[in-house]
């Protein structure tokens, strides 16, 4: 019972955690605020020096500056395998010193367990409380399963991480090494919202209708849609990830929860990234629970909640309406991440509905987002028969239930301008149109 002798038992310093990592060891970690960055470089100064062999890393939504994003020497000694890549672990991936699992977010529990044993488990915790437990703060993910999976938990007790109550916990009983870090975690720039994600966000927005429940993603497009919500009411939250425009849309009494089928009066997520405005708003609060992403990306649990809203982005769309969110041609980006798992839930909801929004255009209006065929290589992320609407700025389509002439139809005509009568000769090229 006494938890703080145990816990300066097992403190230790990064460079002794290392020391006991072997050659071939599979080592895990969850997403962004949670990767344990301090530890990783200890490791990685290990395998520099030759000393460590076959070591792989699994990662989700990489925010640091890991050395195995940017040190392809490492390749064969220290190597990242990402669930979802952020920046880093794209760079590795297309550089070809770096691997990635594709998934649907949810499924990477049951791949873990049904599949993979770690030789350690990698995360960043809040401080122990008076009852030896830490939280994992601002993930909970799949960390259940990595722990029941992993031989060995070894933790960064960062003081700047927050503590969430209705978050997952590990006892100091489970834990095999700690280090103690003071470190601030990552922050997100705020996108700019500039006029063509503020129409985009206004055409959803206006499909939107009071008590309903949210899921929002990053970038420019969610955010003008989370502006545009502050005049909605009773509005709810179930979500994979939270993020800042969903603590404004609470701060200004918008989201209160109240109308939610499931986990009334809370908002729900299975992992937090932003400002540091959302890791003070998680710490010590009972109104949000980050619970696993089996649960919280289950169509079937996502569902639950009538007039379920789910917005999403994409990076092109064919006249079938199949959407790449995660490459450009064969360059990978990113990955599925849960965009078909909210797709699907919003779909089955009772009133519910899923957007795919992106700009019309890239590169100065040069580049169409909606073709007639998707840029060679490019990975279908949300199949064309799950989509729902597309939105861009020059209007929204609604596809599901759809013939594919409709669906085309609707497609043209909230394209750019300029592209509009290419994309229709092609169209009646194919027989598309009729």
């Amino acid at each position: 019972m006494n938890y703080q002798a145990q816990y300066e038992a097992k403190r230790m310093s990064a460079e002794a955690v290392a020391a006991e990592v072997q050659s071939g060891w599979l080592i895990g970690m969850d997403s962004s605020a949670g990767h344990t960055p301090t530890l990783i470089s200890a490791v990685a100064a290990r395998a520099k020096n030759s000393e460590l062999t076959d070591v792989k890393v699994h990662t989700l939504l990489d925010v640091y500056p890991m050395e195995f994003f940017a040190d392809n020497s490492l390749l064969g000694r220290l190597t990242n395998v990402a669930w979802f890549s952020g920046g880093g672990s794209r760079r590795a991936v297309n550089g070809g010193y770096g691997d990635v699992i594709p998934n649907y977010y949810r499924d990477i529990p049951k791949y873990i367990r049904a599949m993979y044993d770690y030789d350690a488990f990698f995360v960043s915790v809040s401080p122990m409380d008076k009852h030896g437990y830490f939280s994992l703060a601002t993930v909970c993910s799949y960390s259940p399963a990595m722990m029941e999976k992993s031989r060995r938990i070894y933790l960064e007790v960062n003081d700047h991480q927050p503590r969430a109550v209705c978050g997952g916990q590990i006892h100091i009983s489970q834990v095999t090494g700690l280090i103690e870090v003071s470190q601030p975690l990552p922050v997100m720039p705020a996108a700019k919202i500039d006029a063509v994600s503020e129409t985009i966000g206004g055409l959803i927005a206006e499909r939107i209708a009071d008590g309903s429940c949210i899921q929002l993603g990053i970038g420019a497009i969610p955010d003008a849609v989370g502006a545009a919500l502050k005049a909605k009411h009773d509005l709810g939250i179930h979500t994979e990830l939270f993020t800042d425009s969903m603590v404004e849309l609470i701060a200004c009494g918008a989201v209160n929860n109240s109308k939610k089928q499931i986990h009334r009066l809370q908002s729900v997520t299975t992992f937090a990234y932003g400002s540091q405005r959302i890791y003070d708003y998680i710490d010590d609060n009972p109104g949000i629970a980050l619970l696993p992403v089996d649960y919280v990306n289950d169509p079937n649990v996502i569902c639950r909640n009538d007039n379920m809203i789910s917005i999403n982005a994409a990076l092109e769309v064919d006249l079938w309406g199949q959407v790449c969110a995660e490459s450009v041609g064969t360059r990978h980006m990113s990955g599925t991440g849960g965009q078909v798992d909210y797709v699907r839930g919003a779909c089955q909801s009772k009133g519910g509905k899923s957007f795919i929004a992106f700009s019309s255009t890239a590169k100065g209006d040069t580049i169409s987002k909606i073709k007639s065929t998707l840029t060679p290589g490019a990975v279908i992320t949300t199949s064309k028969n799950d989509v729902d609407y597309i939105v861009t700025e020059y209007g929204v389509a609604h596809l599901r239930g759809e013939p594919l002439s409709k669906r085309a139809a609707q497609l043209i005509a909230i394209a750019h301008p300029n592209f509009r009568d290419e994309l229709r000769f092609e169209a009646k090229k194919r027989g598309i149109l009729i």
